[in-house]
């Protein structure tokens, strides 16, 4: 089953490797990984994503919950969340398919950043099977040539935070 990690750490050095480590030690792979800083400057909040049974997940966040630099962690899979993650696709593209690429971009909600000779470059955020079908979509009519994704980012809804080991209101 696929896990969407939400970790509180400390901005300290090794932090970022130590909680990485939990989960490769452990034979987990980690399919994404974002970080960033909270409101405060001291933690940052660290989003991560893996696949695995419920139990050998649980038990992985009871141990990075040991970590001195972690302030918490909750497992947002199992809350109702909202997620996003950003896609930066650069293609080449026939210009005998641009009407295809306008009404491409227009249907998936994307942004168009950039366009020389044949090569385009857009933007979208959205799920990963929203960027899936985008990409592929793109495929259809045109050469992807570079594509990068930001790793997830999630929020529990509604009024709910990630503190004190559990999701509170």
């Amino acid at each position: 089953m696929r896990h969407i990690i939400s970790i509180l750490l400390q901005n300290e050095a090794g932090a970022l490797a130590r909680v990485a480590s939990t989960f490769s030690s452990r034979g987990y792979n980690i399919d994404s990984l974002s970080v960033a800083p909270t409101l405060d400057p001291a933690v940052s909040r660290l989003t991560l994503v893996t696949s695995g049974s419920d139990a050998v997940i649980e038990q992985i966040i009871k141990q990075t919950r040991k970590l001195i630099d972690v302030v918490e962690i909750f497992d947002l899979s199992s809350a109702d969340h909202i997620e996003s993650e950003l896609v930066i696709v650069k293609v080449d593209l026939p210009l005998q398919q641009a009407n295809a690429f306008i009404h491409c971009v227009r249907d998936h909600h994307a942004i168009a950043l950039d366009g020389t000779d044949n090569t385009r470059t857009v933007q979208l955020a959205g799920t990963a099977a929203q960027i899936e079908a985008f990409v592929a979509a793109l495929s259809n009519f045109s050469t992807v040539l570079e594509l990068v994704r930001s790793g997830v980012a999630a929020v529990a809804i509604g009024h709910q935070t990630v503190t004190s080991g559990t999701l509170a209101a």
